[in-house]
């Protein structure tokens, strides 16, 4: 593992940061407040190459490598988590399983729009009953005789549901080979028999939209199953190993933001006659606070790294993956706390963002699998046992 950036890496993490604070940062307290979709930050994050940094430049993309997902997420997470939440569904989610999995035809079609941030993708896996246990889902899709299918169902917490023209969609095609009668469908939301439910109002993360969608006699051509009929869950757990990379850099880039505050109010804020920085309790929680950033941010590179090495080979990165999430995310919880604490009163005011780094900082340890399902994920890989 090389700890050198390299120019093009160094390059799209100062355009990220660019945006971040010429656009982002400046509007996040807003969003949050209204809960307003960012469309035009969206927008200017497409435009910039952000909305598919790992899609080739054929598709619309910035052609980049992991690393450079990684730098460019936590940029965007420091100045608010939302954003980085649609940037890193539309990256780690959408386009990257097309690119995994889909046909030429399907990158063609379904990719360039979203990587140039002209339209929104979404990931459909969660269901009202099926959370963690992917395998229990009810949403159903039955083959009719010219090679279509019938879908009926409801998925829950779909991020950007809301506003996604294309979402990837995990149906049950054969209830009795379980995990192995999953399929992956492309889902355009502007054809009959698809229809949103409300926006969550969300603890965090409010400026990224969330909904339940519900699928109604909707119509899928054989030409948007996604891989194979029956690979659903196998293209789903690849696809959310990368993604997991993406909620790690979301949570090392929250993390580093309430870090920064921290560190400059020690300095500045006074009592007893001197700057609260020069308490040992408060050099402790500096220190706590230093130690799991950075450990967060190593791992998560090195998931990163083990992502490009894997590409190279076929190989699998779950276990690097799992271990950056749990560690970035984990990292962040604590972080953000000692950052409230640390601020006291002026921390618990929404005049400040620390209690926006904490509220937002929760999710990270939910989706793209719970902090326990990581620790089952990188135990049984280490033991090898079920």
């Amino acid at each position: 593992m090389d700890f050198r950036f390299t120019e093009e890496q160094l390059m799209i993490q100062d355009v990220a940061r660019r945006i971040s604070q010429e656009k982002i940062a400046p509007s996040a307290a807003h969003h949050d407040q209204t809960g307003e979709f960012p469309l035009e930050n969206i927008r200017t994050l497409g435009e910039n190459g952000l909305m598919g940094i790992e899609v080739p430049a054929e598709y619309g993309g910035a052609g980049m490598d992991p690393i450079s997902y990684v730098l460019a997420i936590i940029e965007i997470a420091e100045a608010d988590c939302a954003h980085s939440t649609i940037v890193s569904v539309n990256n780690s989610l959408f386009c990257n399983g097309i690119l995994k999995f889909g046909t030429e035809a399907q990158k063609q079609l379904y990719v360039r729009a979203i990587a140039e941030g002209r339209e929104i993708g979404a990931f459909a896996l969660t269901e009202p009953q099926s959370g963690s246990d992917a395998t229990a889902m009810r949403c159903k899709a039955t083959r009719q005789a010219d090679g279509s299918y019938v879908i009926n169902g409801k998925k829950s917490w779909i991020t950007s549901g809301p506003v996604a023209k294309y979402i990837i969609l995990f149906a049950m095609t054969d209830p009795s080979k379980g995990a192995k009668g999953i399929t992956a469908f492309m889902v355009d939301t502007a054809k009959p028999g698809f229809h949103r439910g409300k926006t969550e109002p969300k603890l965090g993360i409010r400026a990224s939209a969330t909904c339940e969608v519900e699928f109604q006699d909707y119509v899928a051509s054989a030409d948007e199953v996604i891989g194979k009929e029956g690979e659903g869950f196998k293209i789903a757990m690849g696809v959310l190993d990368a993604g997991r990379i993406g909620i790690a850099s979301q949570a090392v880039g929250l993390a580093k933001a309430a870090y920064k505050a921290s560190v400059a109010y020690v300095k500045e804020r006074k009592s007893f006659g001197q700057p609260i920085g020069s308490f040992q309790m408060i050099q402790a929680k500096i220190a706590d606070m230093k130690c799991r950033l950075d450990a967060a941010e190593i791992l998560t590179l090195r998931a990163a790294w083990a992502k490009m090495e894997a590409e190279k080979v076929g190989g699998r990165f779950s276990t690097e993956a799992s271990v950056a999430k749990l560690t970035a995310s984990e990292a962040a919880m604590f972080i953000t706390h000692a950052a409230l604490q640390i601020h006291g009163g002026m921390g618990y005011s929404k005049e400040m963002p620390l209690e926006r780094y904490f509220r937002d900082a929760k999710i990270t340890e939910i989706y793209e699998g719970t902090s326990e399902i990581q620790r089952l994920v990188i135990a049984r890989n280490e033991t090898g046992l079920r």
